[in-house]
């Protein structure tokens, strides 16, 4: 099911933010509505060239995208959200090429791009929670010791760049460590830490930890990768405790958030299926016998959660929800396509 709406509703060319979840999910070949690959729509209608070093969608970067259209459709609403997709989690070739409405560009320009963009801020707050995935894009093009001079003029040095972005992923997950160690039930959400970030912070968790699929990079960090991957496996039922309570509030007295909630929770457990199969795939992670079990009751609450917003009818009523509740239709979208992906990823 989530496939099927994943492959109907991803699939609007006016949409690229969406193309770019059903490319992730469906692969490379993925199709537009309009009959054109789906890639080729995002970069031919909507990749902007910076003619100007100074101006433009990103400093000094030749190439971008606008976050949103005019009408609010989003575009790429988290910088280098689309090559990510064709780069990161579909692997295409950097030497894939594409006609933009300007020429010819291939992948490893547009990466090239995002590198010439690039100023590392670590200070500030929002860059971090906008960052993750250009680091999925850096950790499969680039190697370790990789130095470059960046849009504000300074060096770039990417180790130094995730080594920071690691010690900022244990600052914003600190609570839920002490959560862990202290073998609480649950640490509240209240948009802390790494509840600061979209989606939970579980696309920074991913592209930080992607550094880790180098060997060199693997053995360096340790005991704090191991750690990171145990406090994301303590979210699992810390969040579903709060997820669950929430739904039985809206179901007795607050029936206007039931399928927000819903969502939320489709959200969740779908990205954090998905992050473990990328600690798999980046890292070669291997789940214990209790880590295996607690995948299993993912995949459970997921199934719950999905046959709940099956049987709402609210999945019948994307129409309706676009022009009344947009960010909703907008989370089924792409949330649909994470949950596919997350679930087909340990079948």
């Amino acid at each position: 099911m989530l496939r099927t709406h994943c492959l109907l509703w991803a699939a609007d060319p006016s949409n690229p933010w969406a193309l770019a979840h059903g490319i992730k999910t469906l692969g490379p070949s993925f199709l537009a509505s309009d009959g054109r690959k789906a890639a080729d729509v995002i970069i031919h209608d909507f990749l902007l060239r910076n003619v100007k070093p100074d101006g433009g969608p990103g400093l000094g970067a030749p190439y971008g995208y606008l976050r949103y259209a005019a009408d609010g459709t989003p575009i790429e609403p988290h910088t280098n959200l689309n090559l990510k997709a064709l780069a990161a989690d579909v692997r295409l070739p950097l030497t894939t090429k594409y006609k933009a409405s300007f020429g010819d560009v291939t992948l490893k320009q547009l990466v090239e791009s995002a590198k010439a963009g690039f100023v590392h801020a670590p200070t500030a707050p929002e860059y971090w929670r906008d960052l993750g995935w250009t680091l999925g894009v850096f950790a499969v093009s680039e190697k370790p010791g990789t130095k470059w001079k960046g849009a504000d003029g300074k060096e770039v040095d990417l180790d130094r760049v995730y080594d920071d972005a690691l010690t900022e992923l244990e600052t914003e997950t600190a609570d839920l460590k002490n959560g862990l160690e202290k073998h609480l039930p649950q640490v509240d959400k209240r948009k802390q830490g790494v509840y600061a970030h979209s989606c939970g912070g579980l696309h920074f968790v991913q592209g930080v930890l992607a550094w880790a699929r180098h060997p060199a990079v693997k053995k360096k960090w340790g005991a704090r990768l191991d750690t990171q991957v145990a406090i994301h496996f303590y979210r699992l039922e810390s969040e579903r405790r709060q997820y669950d309570a929430a739904f039985q509030q809206a179901q007795s007295s607050m029936p206007q958030f039931k399928l927000p909630v819903l969502v939320q929770m489709v959200k969740f457990y779908g990205h954090w299926l998905e992050t473990c199969a990328h600690f798999r795939d980046d890292f070669g992670w291997k789940p214990t016998a209790d880590q295996k079990q607690d995948l299993n009751r993912a995949k459970a609450y997921l199934d719950v959660a999905v046959r709940a917003l099956e049987e709402s009818k609210a999945l019948e009523t994307m129409p309706q929800l676009k022009q009344t509740q947009k960010q909703v239709y907008l989370d089924l979208i792409g949330d649909s396509c994470h949950a596919a992906h997350g679930l087909e990823a340990f079948p």
